[in-house]
């Protein structure tokens, strides 16, 4: 038999409205309220009828996803966690890359599939704030400067960098080089800002980054406008991958000779050779807060700016001097 949201209610001990507002991701339930909603519909096994919502909200429990390319482990990363954040709710999720007819195109269609809202991640986000989003389309933008037009989630990527080039400074290096990602990307700016802050801090030399496109390829290439350096902060893992094998191949020893610290801790991370200390980025946490988010943006809620914290997670390709 089909649990009802009644069932529901009874098992958690709260009113059937309580049990609809968790379904349709209302912000206005205590979250240790809503955990035990989402407790009770886990342990019946309540799916709410997407069909009947969308006809007694006019809404179609859709959420799109726009992004530039699936390519970059990041992007995937987030991928993943908005898909099951929104099947956590509930949502099913429609994804549109950003072709050559570029963002507004992938508005229009998102528009046709009758989303509620999107998601717009990373390198989107310049061509969003650019484009004049539709007014009517709910927008909740990762990892952007302040813009009052949507809510935006982002990774503190600077508060990141500086805890990594912070930590390399700890271990006894002068100074700090870094191979930088693309200039006009969000993440990468204020990753790079992070890294100026810390080393300015620390009265060390400011050289100038090395940038690369966050391909292990650009990676690589980027080691040899380093010839000397003694200690390297990354953009991102991918790009740290690259460096490690230019370094091997230039019979430099990580981390003898070189500390190499990356950005995100992929899964392979620890995989490297050595395995990569990085600064990781919790991919989960941004889904989840993008997704409610933009729920709540759909419920007629105001934008909200967040930011989630990055760790630093040590391993062998840093040690002190």
């Amino acid at each position: 038999m089909r649990v009802s949201m009644a069932d529901v209610a009874e098992k958690a001990g709260v009113s059937a409205q309580t049990v609809s507002r968790v379904a349709n991701g209302s912000p206005r339930v205590d979250p240790a309220t809503r955990a035990r909603v989402e407790k009770a519909m886990a342990d019946l096994g309540y799916r709410m009828h997407r069909a009947a919502r969308a006809l007694r909200t006019g809404q179609t429990s859709t959420i799109g996803l726009v992004v530039s390319t699936l390519a970059s482990v990041g992007n995937s990363r987030m991928l993943q966690a908005i898909s099951e954040a929104a099947a956590a709710r509930d949502y099913a999720l429609a994804v549109v890359t950003v072709g050559e007819r570029g963002i507004r195109d992938a508005f229009a269609r998102l528009r046709s599939q009758g989303v509620d809202g999107a998601v717009v991640l990373n390198e989107a986000t310049e061509l969003a704030r650019d484009a004049a989003p539709p007014a009517d389309l709910h927008l909740v933008v990762v990892d952007s400067p302040p813009d009052e037009r949507f809510s935006i989630v982002q990774t503190d990527h600077a508060g990141g960098a500086r805890v990594a080039t912070e930590y390399l400074l700890s271990l006894g290096h002068s100074t700090v080089h870094h191979i930088a990602g693309p200039a006009r990307s969000f993440a990468a700016t204020e990753r790079e800002r992070g890294w100026r802050e810390a080393l300015a801090h620390a009265g060390a030399v400011v050289s100038e980054p090395v940038r690369g496109d966050w391909t292990s390829a650009s990676g690589h290439s980027a080691v040899s406008g380093l010839c000397g350096a003694r200690a390297i902060f990354v953009a991102n893992d991918q790009m740290a991958l690259g460096a490690l094998r230019a370094l091997a191949d230039a019979g430099r020893r990580v981390p003898e000779d070189v500390a190499v610290v990356g950005f995100d801790d992929i899964v392979d991370a620890a995989e490297f050779r050595p395995p990569l200390t990085t600064v990781r980025q919790d991919f989960d946490a941004l889904g989840r807060r993008a997704v409610a988010a933009l729920v709540a943006a759909i419920e007629g809620g105001e934008p909200i700016v967040e930011s989630v914290p990055a760790a630093l997670v040590v391993r062998a390709s840093s040690a002190a001097l």
